[in-house]
């Protein structure tokens, strides 16, 4: 069985700086102003960014006064590398299938 890998994720996650706020994520929970000053991005700019991570269920917010925090939603990420590594898997048990040329 074939597994196929997430590409709207991927493609969420190709973004440079939003794959920069991904691994930040990973270490701790940020605000947005944490995150300004980890990458250098404008806040217009992070708060776009932080809004596709929303919407693809990558990120969850928790507010704190008049702070919105990140968090990283490991799930997703696990789920990403599961089918990562049922691919890798499925080349392994493959590796010797060759179809015939015409």
């Amino acid at each position: 069985m074939m597994t196929s890998v997430d590409t709207d994720l991927m493609r969420v996650l190709a973004d440079p700086l939003r794959l920069q706020i991904v691994t930040l994520l990973a270490r701790e929970t940020l605000c947005s102003t944490h995150l300004i000053e980890e990458t250098g991005a404008k806040q217009t700019n992070l708060s776009n960014h932080l809004r596709v991570l929303r919407e693809a269920g990558v990120v969850e917010t928790e507010p704190c006064g008049r702070y919105m925090y990140y968090k990283l939603r490991p799930d997703v990420i696990a789920q990403l590398a599961g089918q990562f590594a049922d691919l890798a898997e499925s080349a392994r048990t493959a590796a010797d299938n060759k179809r015939a040329c015409p």
